[in-house]
């Protein structure tokens, strides 16, 4: 009888051990999470982590390319670092203005994006199929990129004055929201840019699910998108091409097939831990656009699938973050303005993923912070800035970085007599 007594605590503990274990790690990670600033963390740690890993890869994948082309390896990198040390600022100087800044910068910045595809339809460059770029001396402008923030702000800003003067009938959530989308979505598709226009149409429909839109208004949308994308392949032969190369790319390996291919020998060359940053095989003129569309394919041939799988877990927590920010705040324009730009970015990192993996049709649009491209990469860096002034808006927040102190830009910016007064001389005065 007592043998069995004393057997019964070892067996249950040996049970509940690991049970309680778990429990105190999740009581842990509950009160992580639970914390005001979490979100405003997490927005900073992954665009980090996620430009500096694309500062690399953009230096090891267009190094072959940049070589044959401007006779210097460096050369494309160095753009790229100069678009990051002007994004950066931006970002942080996006981090500091009010969310009415926002409200307002949306209006005039939809105008000039709509000038600008405007313009890009007489005096724009074509290249690959599509006419995207305009060139300003050494500088190439894609006006599309700008046009994503601009929908978002002024989308969201419409229907918050909306939600605000009291309930919002379906007519009231698409006008004037889907003429303005659709004159973007005109412009981008004039311009045969077929990518860009999935992600417009991304930021409309996530406006219109956070505002509550009904199920049956999506089905509508939904139809009439898909109906143009099929007229939008008919009418260009090499979106054929690209639809049947995305059904079976190896059967067109050396036609319109072969950049999907290519980007599948780099993923699958890779394996669990690549072959070293720097030394990818398929950068040697073999996989076209390695350094932008194909960013990816490079990244896992030379970081393997844990690189490729630490990218996605950046995203992932990139949106959660950026869905954590729409949750928490009650303000209807940055609830909307959060979820479209959680829309635009990880739904092109999703797209762009799936085209170099062969689960999607190549669409041509980069990888966010990671491809090359200055003028993909600032207005992303301006919404993230956004995103974390927005973040301040959490309940908590802004007593919990009060409490922390200035950071070392503000020190910094204080220093040179630019900011205005840190707590500590507040406090000595």
């Amino acid at each position: 009888m007592s043998a069995t007594t004393d057997e019964r605590p070892r067996k249950s503990g040996a049970v509940e051990g690991p049970t309680v274990w778990a429990r105190e790690q999740m009581g842990a990670l509950r009160e992580l999470l639970g914390k005001p600033l979490t979100t405003y963390y997490l927005i900073i740690g992954c665009s980090a982590l996620l430009l500096i890993l694309g500062l690399m890869m953009v230096l090891s994948a267009s190094s072959i390319e940049a070589l044959n082309k401007t006779g210097s390896p460096f050369s494309w990198f160095i753009r790229q670092t100069v678009s990051a040390a002007i994004g950066v600022p931006v970002m942080y100087l996006c981090s500091r203005l009010p969310h009415k800044f926002f409200r307002w910068a949306g209006y005039p910045l939809m105008v000039l994006s709509i000038i600008a595809l405007v313009m890009v339809l007489f005096i724009g460059s074509s290249e690959l199929g599509a006419q995207r770029w305009i060139y300003i001396g050494p500088l190439t402008v894609q006006p599309s990129e700008p046009a994503k923030l601009g929908l978002a702000l002024w989308g969201a800003d419409m229907l918050a004055r909306r939600a605000r003067a009291g309930r919002i009938e379906w007519r009231q959530m698409l006008i004037p929201l889907m003429p303005g989308t659709a004159i973007l979505a005109v412009m981008v598709m004039l311009g045969r840019d077929l990518g860009t226009t999935l992600v417009l149409m991304m930021i409309f429909l996530s406006l219109l699910w956070v505002v509550g839109a009904p199920v049956k208004l999506f089905g509508g949308i939904l139809g009439v998108a898909v109906l143009a994308a099929v007229i939008m392949i008919k009418v260009e032969p090499y979106r054929m091409a690209r639809i049947g190369a995305f059904l079976d790319p190896w059967a067109e390996a050396q036609g319109a097939g072969y950049q999907a291919v290519q980007g599948q020998i780099a993923m699958g060359s890779g394996g669990w831990f690549g072959l070293g940053l720097g030394s990818s095989r398929q950068k040697w003129s073999w996989l076209p656009h390695g350094e932008s569309d194909f960013i990816f394919a490079i990244l896992g041939e030379e970081l393997g699938l844990m690189g490729t799988l630490v990218v996605v877990a950046l995203f992932g927590l990139l949106g959660y973050a950026g869905l954590r920010v729409a949750g928490r705040v009650k303000d209807p324009f940055i609830r909307l303005a959060a979820a479209a730009v959680v829309a635009w970015i990880c739904g092109q990192a999703i797209v762009n993923m799936g085209a170099v993996i062969g689960v999607l049709p190549i669409t041509g649009i980069p990888l966010p912070l990671v491809s090359y491209g200055g003028s993909a990469l600032l207005p992303t860096l301006a919404a993230l800035g956004m995103l974390l002034s927005f973040a301040k808006q959490e309940p908590g927040a802004r007593e919990a970085l009060a409490a922390r102190g200035p950071g070392p830009a503000a020190r910094a910016l204080s220093w040179l007599g630019l900011g205005g007064r840190t707590s500590r001389g507040r406090a000595r005065r």
